[in-house]
């Protein structure tokens, strides 16, 4: 998502930072393998893995999950029902993926050689539609 603000203008405008919903990996950095399918597509991945906070929901216009169970999570952590409605499926965003049934990121933690490729895919294109919703939501100058 990064990428595609830098390439769009609007890396100096939006914000974007990951957080995750549990503490297992904080401090950490992106799984190795994941880097690796991310560095084959020209995407560096950084940073150091952390907890999401209640503050991030002051923070951040969205809050995107990955999946259901993740955004069940950050809607218990959510302080207000107003913080609440920031909550959303990432793959909401994917045109391809309008009325889908299952919008669910998958796992690839534990999964085979390829589940990393298959959520980059997933990931790029919901990302491209998220490009559009943040133009859209970004004031004219």
């Amino acid at each position: 998502m990064c990428a595609l603000l830098e390439q769009a203008g609007l890396g100096g405008q939006v914000q974007v930072d990951s957080a995750g919903t549990g503490s297992w990996h904080v401090g950490e950095p992106p799984d190795m393998r994941a880097t690796i399918a991310a560095r084959a597509r020209g995407i560096e991945l950084r940073g150091a893995a952390r907890e999401v906070t209640r503050g991030d929901f002051d923070d951040f216009d969205l809050v995107l999950a990955m999946d259901r169970s993740n955004m069940r999570a950050l809607r218990r952590l959510a302080p207000s029902e107003e913080a609440r409605q920031k909550v959303r499926l990432l793959r909401e965003f994917d045109p391809a993926s309008a009325g889908a049934a299952d919008l669910d990121v998958p796992d690839p933690y534990y999964g085979a050689a390829g589940g990393f490729d298959e959520v980059l895919d997933l990931v790029q294109a919901a990302c491209a539609g998220l490009l559009e919703h943040v133009r859209a939501s970004i004031p004219a100058p």
